[in-house]
Formats: C-alpha cells, sequence, structure tokens
C-alpha cells in the first residue's frame, strides 16, 4: 500500500524534509522538531492546519505566523514544490510511503505515548498495520559473540510461535538476529530504522517479506539519510513507544545508544517494562539497567511462559491532585505512592491490567485540529422547570450533581474510545489524565456492565449485547 500524499502531509515535507533526490544540496533552513512542534500548536490556535499554508490564503497565515517563525523563511521551504514531486515520484516507484502526525492512518500509539513529541513524518515500506499490534521489543549492541546472536534469534522465533510481532531496530547484531529469528519463525516484524530505509527495503532478501505483509521498516528520517549516531539515539523511543515489553539483550555502561534508550524508558518515558537478559555471561551495562529498575528475563521456553512476559506492567505513578477526578477514585495515599517501585505481576495489583493492542481513539496530538473545547456540561434543572403548580405537595426531582454530570462525560467519551481493545495506560494517555485514574473509571464501567475485560485481545472494550441477554 502507498498512500496519498494529503495535502497537509506535503506542507509538513516541505518545512521539514530534506527531499533528498540525487546529489543536491539540502535546505539548511528546515524546521527543528522544536520549532514545527511550536508552528503546528499555533496554527490550532488560530484554527488552521499545515495544508492551509499552500492555499490561496497562505500570505496571510504566513504573517499570522510571523510571531513563531519568520516568515520569509516559510516561503523558501514552501517554495520547494518541484523538488518535492521529484522525491515523490521516486517512493513511489520504490513502495515507499509517507504519512505525517496530520493523517488519520499515522501509528496511533505514537501519538499517544509521544504526543506532540511523535515525529511530524514518518517513512516506511509493507504492511502499516504492523505498526499496531504491539509485540516484543528486542535491543541489544552490535558487536556481540555468536553465543548471543543464537540467543537472540531464539527469543525471536519463540515470539513468532506466540503470534507476537517482534519490534526491533534493524542495526547489525542483535536488532538483525532478533528480525531474522521472528521471521525464520514465520512471524511479523516491525523495523525502525535510523539510517538507508530506502536501500533496505530494495534489498531482494527484504522485498517479498515487505509486500507479503511479514515485514514493515519505518523511519522518521529521510529515506536516503545515512547513518546519524543522533537519529539513532532518537529513534529508540519509537521502538519502545511500538511495542508491549522489551527486552536488552547487550548493553554497554553509561555509552551507546542501546544504554540510552533502555535508559530513557527506566527513568523518564516508562512506556512499557524493560527486562534484561539473565542468562550467560552478565556485563556492566546490564547490571547497570538492573540498578535502574530492570528486570531479569525469565527465559520462557513455551508460548504460555513466553504470554506470562506481557502481564507485566510498569508501576502506577503517584497521581497529581485533579480537581474533580477524586468524585470517582478509590485511591488512598500510602508510603507506596510516594515512591516508584519495579513492575511488579498482575496478579499481585487490585486492579488487574491488560496488554496494550490496537486500539480505536481519538487524535491525542492533531495537526489538523484545534484544542478539543472543554465537554459540555449537561443543563441543569432551573426552578422555572422544577417548579409545579402545587409543589408544596410533589416531590421535587433532583438535581444530578456535578460528579454524577461529570462521569456521564466520562462514560460518553470512554464508550467512543473502546471500540476495540485499549489498556488502562492507552485511556489514561487519551483522556489526558492518571492512569490511577483512569483504572478507576474503567473499573466503575466495568461493574455498571457498561465495558468488559477479554483475555485475548487483551484490553477493556465496550460490552457487546448478546442474543436472549
Amino acid at each position: 500500500m502507498t498512500p496519498v500524499l494529503s495535502p497537509n502531509t506535503q506542507a509538513i515535507l516541505l518545512l521539514t524534509a530534506p527531499l533528498i533526490a540525487g546529489r543536491g544540496a539540502v535546505s539548511s533552513d528546515l524546521l527543528t522538531p522544536g520549532e514545527y512542534k511550536r508552528l503546528a500548536r499555533h496554527l490550532r490556535e488560530i484554527q488552521r492546519q499545515p495544508a492551509d499554508l499552500l492555499s490561496p490564503d497562505a500570505p496571510e497565515i504566513l504573517r499570522a505566523c510571523q510571531s513563531v517563525i519568520d516568515e520569509n523563511r516559510l516561503q523558501k521551504l514552501l517554495g520547494r514544490g518541484f523538488l518535492l514531486s521529484q522525491v515523490i515520484e521516486r517512493w513511489q516507484a520504490r513502495a515507499i510511503w509517507v504519512v505525517s502526525r496530520a493523517d488519520a492512518e499515522y501509528p496511533r500509539r505514537l501519538k499517544a505515548r509521544l504526543r506532540e513529541d511523535a515525529p511530524a513524518v514518518l517513512y516506511g515500506c509493507g504492511d502499516m498495520a504492523l505498526l499496531e499490534t504491539g509485540g516484543l521489543a528486542v535491543v541489544g549492541s552490535r558487536h556481540v559473540d555468536d553465543a548471543l546472536i543464537d540467543y537472540t534469534m531464539a527469543v525471536g522465533r519463540l515470539a513468532a510461535r506466540a503470534g507476537r510481532t517482534l519490534v526491533s531496530g534493524g542495526a547489525k547484531g542483535i536488532d538483525q538476529a532478533a528480525m531474522c529469528g521472528a521471521l525464520e519463525g514465520g512471524g511479523k516484524v516491525c523495523g525502525v530504522l535510523a539510517n538507508s530505509l530506502e536501500k533496505t527495503t530494495m534489498n531482494r532478501e527484504h522485498r517479498n517479506l515487505l509486500l507479503n505483509g511479514e515485514l514493515v521498516l519505518i523511519s522518521p528520517y529521510d529515506p536516503s539519510a545515512g547513518f546519524n549516531v543522533g537519529n539513532a539515539m532518537q529513534r529508540n523511543k519509537l521502538i519502545y513507544a511500538l511495542a508491549d515489553t522489551s527486552l536488552v539483550v547487550s548493553s554497554d555502561l553509561n555509552k551507546g545508544g542501546t544504554w540510552s534508550g533502555a535508559v530513557e524508558q527506566l527513568d523518564k518515558l516508562k512506556f512499557i517494562p524493560v527486562f534484561i537478559r539473565s542468562t550467560g555471561e552478565s556485563s556492566a551495562g546490564l547490571n547497570g539497567l538492573r540498578k535502574k529498575g530492570a528486570l531479569p528475563w525469565p527465559n520462557p521456553q513455551d508460548v504460555d511462559s513466553f504470554e506470562d512476559v506481557f502481564n507485566v506492567e510498569m508501576p502506577t505513578p503517584p497521581a497529581s491532585p485533579q480537581v474533580g477526578f477524586a468524585l470517582f477514585s478509590n485511591e488512598e495515599s500510602s508510603l507506596a505512592d510516594a515512591k516508584p517501585t519495579a513492575p511488579v505481576p498482575r496478579n499481585t495489583a487490585p486492579v488487574p491490567q491488560n496488554e496494550i493492542k490496537p486500539f480505536a481513539m481519538v487524535d491525542v496530538v492533531s495537526d489538523t485540529q484545534p484544542p478539543a473545547p472543554p465537554l459540555e456540561k449537561a443543563p441543569s434543572a432551573t426552578p422555572e422547570a422544577v417548579a409545579l403548580l402545587d409543589g408544596a405537595e410533589k416531590p421535587r426531582q433532583p438535581e444530578s450533581t456535578p460528579a454524577e454530570m461529570l462521569f456521564a462525560a466520562v462514560r460518553e467519551a470512554i464508550e467512543q474510545l473502546l471500540s476495540t481493545p485499549m489498556k488502562d495506560a492507552e485511556v489514561a494517555a487519551a483522556l489526558d489524565v492518571s492512569k490511577t485514574q483512569a483504572k478507576a473509571w474503567l473499573q466503575r464501567l466495568v461493574d455498571e456492565g457498561v465495558l468488559e475485560k477479554q483475555k485475548r485481545p487483551a484490553g477493556y472494550i465496550v460490552k457487546q449485547k448478546r442474543l436472549f441477554e
């Protein structure tokens, strides 16, 4: 599938992408990720979208953006239309697709987890639907011995037998071993590349896998971009954001992309649990990650024990006080809330959670829509409407409390989200509330019979009406 580039995506490419077509010089005035984030936010505030920068109203809109990005600079970037047409033709000839954060096809996991830090543009080749399947992320060093290659390939084959997608970075060493093991086992693989997407997709060995829907390769960088250490570091968060859990097979200590990506996940992002290899010769890097909270890999040998790895989850961080939200929460403060703890097995948690699976959700970050207006408050009964001719003799209908009105709005929003299974963490991200609050709401809706929790695919989902029920 090679989606047609939307007008929004074309505008975003002109503003942010090098558009490498042969040996031409790359523009030095490209918007940085931070600059584009500010511009996208400003466009939403004035109820515009990137495509409007190419419309007949563009001069007026560019002047309105002058306070954010220099108008002349934007005009120069937007004037690269001929170059864009050249690279689009090149990409289409190689079955490379492009989606932007403004497109509905953009991976919802990245949008929900990375929010405004999700790459403005993604390039890819292969079945885009694989990006929504979660799975196991496997990462590690480039230079390892044969024993670790064999170990990693075995992990990939087990993931394939379990029907779990394998997510990795496509680099030499551990990444490629994990991906090869999964593909050899008949599994599905998602590769997040830091460079050379075009060259990799044209490899005869990969071509049939891409066309058959067994492999998808993506990159936030131009398909012709060469290797760059900074790019390799930055793409690591995408690997974790696309997965349900992760395994670090090898790592240096305090250096390298594997170390920085795992530490970022453990200390800052905390999307998913991080496991480290627990058999064979250890290393200073793995020991360092263990001290930061990484878990020992339980070395599953069959599908059932492998599935147990996906039942380990991140701890719930202490929630910030939010006005009105505590109305529906049974949470109590304790010493455990005061400091983070290691991820715990599901059966020890008071409210069980489920794996992250593909989900349908509202756009958490959209480059095309203004910020959503606040939920409308349900109209309260007025004295005129309530007063009866003989009001002293008939009981007055009780008005809805603010808590009831708020939860009614929450119920409606959650029902819209959960047309397909979602984990509580994903609901929390979509509603922009703490995970503790989302769990309390979800549990209440389960108790009311509105939602149900299912095991495969795991997650909360709107309860379906059954025949004769």
